[in-house]
């Protein structure tokens, strides 16, 4: 049976690594075996950010696909913090779309159960990585957006005001409970008499 892989997508900055955490710890108590794919970008040894260069994302997007193979290949569900579509989308914020790779991009995106946009909704913080300019984290988000419409591919919006809600709201969209459920102890209490 092929895996699940359920992929947060949006700019830096919004939450995607935290929200992705909440959603794994909810999935393991659901009693999933699942793998967290973590953000590429971080380990890159070119340049990112405004300065990315076309072999600093090719390199993102390769190892991005490599993870995700790797995790698929032992566990039933694979959670992404970030997708071939967002690591893809800097890249042609930064210098426009590349026809060479569009093909591997469209044709990845297909292997997604879920592509779940998660919306610019807090000041953006200092995090020792990535770019704290606001029009370049604007830039990208819009890239992602016409990115989405392009490749004309189905993913769940979050909403800014209800970013509580998003474990659930992501849990709901997969046919999944929001907790385990609960397990009777003591039988079934229609049939004890009084």
């Amino acid at each position: 049976m092929a895996p699940i892989k359920i992929a947060l997508i949006g700019t830096h900055g919004v939450g995607k690594t935290t929200l992705c955490f909440d959603l794994a710890s909810r999935l393991k108590r659901l009693d999933y075996a699942l793998d967290l794919v973590k953000e590429v970008a971080r380990d890159c040894p070119l340049p990112i950010n405004r300065e990315t260069t076309y072999e600093a994302q090719a390199w993102i997007l390769h190892t991005q696909i490599a993870r995700e193979l790797a995790a698929a290949s032992h566990h039933e569900i694979v959670l992404c913090d970030r997708s071939v579509l967002d690591n893809y989308a800097y890249l042609v914020h930064r210098m426009g779309r590349r026809p060479e790779l569009e093909p591997l991009v469209a044709s990845w995106l297909k292997g997604y159960k879920l592509l779940v946009k998660v919306p610019i909704w807090q000041p953006l913080k200092f995090d020792g990585v990535r770019d704290v300019a606001e029009a370049f984290q604007l830039g990208v988000d819009e890239t992602i957006d016409k990115l989405i419409e392009s490749f004309d591919v189905r993913a769940l919006h979050l909403q800014a005001k209800d970013h509580e809600l998003w474990p659930d709201q992501i849990l709901e969209a997969l046919g999944l409970p929001s907790r385990p459920e609960q397990q009777n102890l003591f039988g079934n209490p229609e049939n004890t008499e009084s």
